[in-house]
């Protein structure tokens, strides 16, 4: 139920203490920081407010009425009950501010995460303050939306495409998907581009369903081959791009993954990468929050302006 419009405020109540507490009026604004005549205009507000005699005054002080002490004895409670609630919030805010709860797909994770964090420390550093504490977990894409809807994390990463429906997101870094196999794989030594049609119908080494790379080139092929166009199922799904690396280098097929899982594979000729012709596998890497369309304010935006910054 509503709290009826006579509910006083709490610090009406603090000022009915303060007069019990002193037996003044005038006692009572000086321990509350106030004058007489405040405390005095207070004190009718609250009696008007509340339909009910509070104080009585005589020249020898103010004395609470029966029905005075019965509301002295609530507001007591009540504030109490006040205090602890104030005390808890004062430490959520303090929380909100020194720490974050970060989910992660796994490419940003193993990618993008560790040079944020160091450089974040590192700058704290320079400034001479503490750097707010980053709890990170790693999972899919599906499962970072999951954990921030659900509240388990104050700030998501995810690699799939678009924003998810109840959250805002913003873009904090790009990232392209690339065509690898061994160097003794048949692709390897092809003069011509593989096509979208080719690439669609040979099955790969994939991430497991929910991956935001895999999800980034279904779209990828859907935009180019029609919303209907089917994949061929996997030659074997896998839960990381350390194990598809390790897959695509042991035979199992070719793969899409991240160029900055696979940066130094090409560099250092261990993969080669395959041109695939007419597709689009650009995609934007997002933050993703819960609540107002800015960042919530403490440890989740320092660390947003940081990546921004780091960029």
């Amino acid at each position: 139920m509503p709290l009826s419009p006579r509910m006083p405020e709490l610090a009406a109540f603090e000022v009915l203490l303060a007069i019990a507490r002193t037996g003044s009026i005038g006692a009572a604004g000086r321990e509350l920081g106030l004058t007489q005549q405040a405390v005095s205009a207070r004190l009718a507000s609250i009696e008007s407010q509340t339909g009910v005699r509070l104080v009585q005054r005589s020249p020898r002080g103010s004395q609470l009425t029966a029905a005075g002490a019965v509301v002295a004895e609530w507001a007591d409670q009540l504030l109490d009950v006040a205090g602890r609630v104030d005390a808890g919030l004062a430490s959520m805010r303090t929380e909100s501010r020194d720490r974050v709860t970060v989910a992660a797909s796994l490419t940003i994770a193993e990618q993008l995460m560790p040079r944020w964090l160091v450089s974040l420390q590192a700058d704290a550093a320079r400034r001479g303050v503490n750097a707010p504490e980053v709890i990170l977990t790693a999972a899919n894409s599906d499962q970072v939306i999951a954990g921030v809807q659900e509240g388990s994390a104050d700030l998501g990463f995810i690699e799939s495409p678009g924003v998810p429906t109840g959250l805002h997101s913003r873009v904090i870094a790009h990232d392209e998907l690339v065509a690898v196999v061994p160097p003794d794989h048949k692709w390897a030594r092809r003069s011509a581009p593989v096509s979208p049609v080719e690439l669609s119908e040979t099955p790969l080494v994939s991430r497991e369903t929910g991956s935001g790379t895999r999800d980034a080139l279904s779209s990828a092929l859907r935009s180019t081959l029609g919303q209907s166009s089917r994949q061929a199922d996997p030659a074997i799904e896998l839960s990381s791009a350390t194990a598809m690396r390790a897959a695509v280098l042991a035979g199992a097929g070719p793969a899409v993954m991240s160029r900055l899982a696979v940066e130094d594979d090409l560099t250092l000729g261990r993969l080669r990468e395959v041109p695939v012709a007419g597709l689009d596998l650009h995609r934007e890497l997002r933050a993703i929050w819960s609540g107002g369309r800015t960042p919530p304010a403490g440890a989740v935006r320092e660390l947003l302006s940081h990546i921004a910054s780091a960029r």
